[in-house]
């Protein structure tokens, strides 16, 4: 018979961590069961580039301290990947063949790297994808054992550029290719997207975009090179794939927990079977700018969900509010961030923008009905945080929209209302 869990979680990221902190803010005692697919101790996944780059050790990469899992009082199942879900009669299944039955449930299983598989030669040694800490560690062990000199990345999104930037400070010549127009085409505009390559190609990478990589070549199977579609050949010892990650929904296929592109949750966080729950990655769940509800895959937005799903598992109900899509990137010590609708698709909004080439600056603020709903800063990205609650709050700008691109921009400029609402939440005296 299998073991009975009040509270269960699959995943150990952000969403997680915020759950067993919702949870435990309303119920200090009823025992946690955590299962995670990767054996690590709860990490911060962004660093994971910094940890192949050499910028930080092992030392610096868990997210919460050794101690978490037993003040929290949870039982870690690390290393045992949850292959079914079974809602109907309340457990859970590992591809072990353990079963776990559960009381509530969350599921956080985060997003699978997406690897095409047309792709001739990409079974070869040397392909990786770049998601986990143990990716990192067998791109390390490959460029030791191989000697890599050379590099490729496959994909020019916030992965594949966190990537070159690791590959760079390893000294390994990398080349990037990318099958859009642009780096970061999702999430910049075509100025923005120019600065980063300029930038990138200033600090010694290659880029190719409009195209992708048709095969792989392997010499005693290692990866020796690879050809693009436009036909050009690139000698190389490395290969990383980061063209985008798909929420990880397989364990909930064929069963009444409803899934689109991620499976779909309302404003508790909770899926279309009463006592399941979803967050992070994996989560469908209200966009606040764009409407609707879509997958937002950022370490904040998980974690506030997962706190959110926590409070309302514990019995204590709390609506989410919404997400807000954010990218932030340094690209070779050029500090980029890009909230919200950066690239509108229809009339209907209000651009504003500066540029400033020799600095290099760029500042882009989209708005609608005279809210903002979005923005690039490129260079000085100091008044990221004051924007990103003004897109929260909608608030209206008409006010002070002409102040918005100025240099001294901040608090002092927005209503006397909303500042005292914003320093007031900061602790500040008024």
């Amino acid at each position: 018979m299998e073991p009975h869990c009040p509270f269960l979680i699959i995943g150990n990221s952000a969403a997680a961590v915020g759950a067993i902190t919702g949870i435990r803010e309303v119920d200090p005692q009823t025992p946690i069961t955590l299962i995670a697919k990767e054996p690590q101790h709860t990490y911060s996944r962004p660093l994971i580039s910094y940890l192949l780059g050499g910028k930080v050790d092992e030392s610096k990469m868990p997210y919460r301290s050794p101690a978490f899992y037993a003040e929290n009082k949870i039982t870690p199942i690390l290393g045992s990947e949850v292959i079914r879900v079974d809602p109907e009669n309340h457990f859970v299944q590992a591809k072990n063949g353990e079963r776990y039955g559960f009381g509530k449930l969350l599921i956080a299983t985060g997003g699978n790297p997406i690897v095409p598989r047309d792709i001739e030669g990409i079974q070869s040694q040397g392909v990786f994808t770049f998601t986990t800490w143990d990716d990192a560690q067998n791109i390390q062990s490959h460029i030791e054992r191989c000697g890599v000199r050379r590099a490729l990345i496959v994909g020019g999104g916030l992965i594949g550029l966190k990537s070159l930037e690791a590959l760079m400070a390893l000294g390994i010549q990398t080349t990037l290719v990318e099958l859009s127009p642009r780096v970061l085409s999702v999430t910049f505009d075509q100025t923005a997207s120019n600065m980063a390559q300029e930038t990138l190609r200033k600090n010694g990478a290659e880029i190719h975009c409009n195209t992708t990589v048709q095969s792989i070549q392997s010499d005693q199977g290692n990866v020796i090179s690879a050809t693009l579609k436009s036909g050009i050949r690139i000698d190389c010892e490395l290969v990383i794939i980061a063209i985008g990650v798909l929420p990880n929904i397989d364990l909930v296929k064929n069963t009444a927990i409803k899934t689109d592109r991620g499976i779909v949750v309302d404003g508790t966080l909770q899926s279309t079977v009463e006592g399941i729950y979803a967050a992070g990655d994996v989560a469908q769940a209200f966009d606040l700018v764009e409407g609707g509800t879509r997958p937002i895959p950022i370490l904040p937005v998980a974690y506030r969900q997962g706190w959110v799903a926590g409070l309302n598992m514990a019995g204590r109900r709390r609506l989410y509010r919404g997400g807000v899509a954010m990218n932030a990137v340094d690209v070779c010590g050029l500090p980029t961030i890009s909230v919200g609708i950066t690239v509108p698709a229809t009339n209907e909004y209000e651009i504003l923008s500066s540029l400033e080439s020799s600095v290099p600056r760029y500042r882009k603020i989209v708005l609608r009905d005279n809210r903002i709903v979005g923005f690039i800063l490129i260079g000085d990205i100091d008044r990221a945080g004051i924007l990103t609650g003004l897109i929260r709050d909608k608030i209206d700008v008409t006010s002070f929209k002409e102040s918005l691109l100025t240099d001294d921009f901040g608090l002092l400029h927005v209503p006397k209302d909303y500042r005292k609402h914003i320093v007031s939440g900061m602790g500040i005296e008024v």
